[in-house]
């Protein structure tokens, strides 16, 4: 069975209660909201973070 959750890398830019803000290359410009509803985010080193998310809102977004 195919599982529709991706995990993404991603420079992570700001976290508030309901979301975190993210790019894919660090770059602020780039940068998108994200509901932490829909995520599960593990902080890494360095500013950066890995988040599981459904693959149709990693698309959405331009995660991947």
């Amino acid at each position: 069975m195919k599982s529709d959750l991706v995990d993404v890398t991603v420079a992570l830019h700001a976290i508030t209660e309901r979301a975190i803000k993210v790019s894919p290359l660090g770059e602020s410009k780039d940068a998108v909201w994200i509901p932490i509803s829909q995520v599960e985010v593990v902080k890494r080193p360095g500013g950066n973070a890995e988040i599981t998310m459904p693959e149709w809102l990693a698309i959405e977004k331009g995660l991947v």
